[in-house]
């Protein structure tokens, strides 16, 4: 395993979005290594979420911690998001040092495939959905500075 450098905002890298992992590649050696690594990254820089694109990898995969560890989760899609929507508090490891208030779905099903190459079907709330969002934008080349609706914590300010 390795601590994998991390893009920083205005890497043009980070608004390409992700191609699908195709199924032939999910049992590969070079992705079991690619979660291990995203999973470590996102341990040292004590994150709760990191997506392939963070690091230069243009492949729909993520890794989310929502109270049960690291979990890695590959072509994921959102499949149901909730009318409610709340407003939180969000930073990202490749904006260091900027926050803002996003307002996103509150609840959210996600369709992806476990590092085991099995579907899984996940219904997140809150916390949870808040990072499942913030994970997918990633591999849509969306970043939360696009979504920020007041900056809570920036350098220029």
């Amino acid at each position: 395993m390795s601590n994998l450098p991390i893009l920083i905002l205005p890497d043009p890298a980070l608004r390409i979005p992700s191609m699908e992992v195709p199924i032939s590649e999910w049992s590969s050696s070079r992705l079991r290594k690619l979660i291990e690594d995203l999973k470590e990254t996102m341990a040292i820089e004590n994150g709760v979420g990191i997506a392939a694109p963070q690091v230069g990898v243009r492949e729909r995969v993520i890794i989310v911690d929502s109270g049960q560890g690291p979990q890695a989760f590959i072509n994921p899609h959102i499949i149901q998001k909730s009318f409610r929507k709340i407003e939180s508090e969000e930073g990202c490891l490749s904006v260091p040092g900027v926050f803002g208030m996003v307002r996103r779905h509150r609840s959210v099903v996600i369709e992806a495939f476990d590092e085991e190459g099995r579907s899984v079907t996940i219904r997140a709330k809150q916390f949870p959905a808040i990072v499942f969002q913030h994970e997918i934008d990633h591999l849509d080349g969306i970043l939360f500075v696009d979504r920020v609706t007041r900056y809570t914590k920036h350098p220029k300010i």
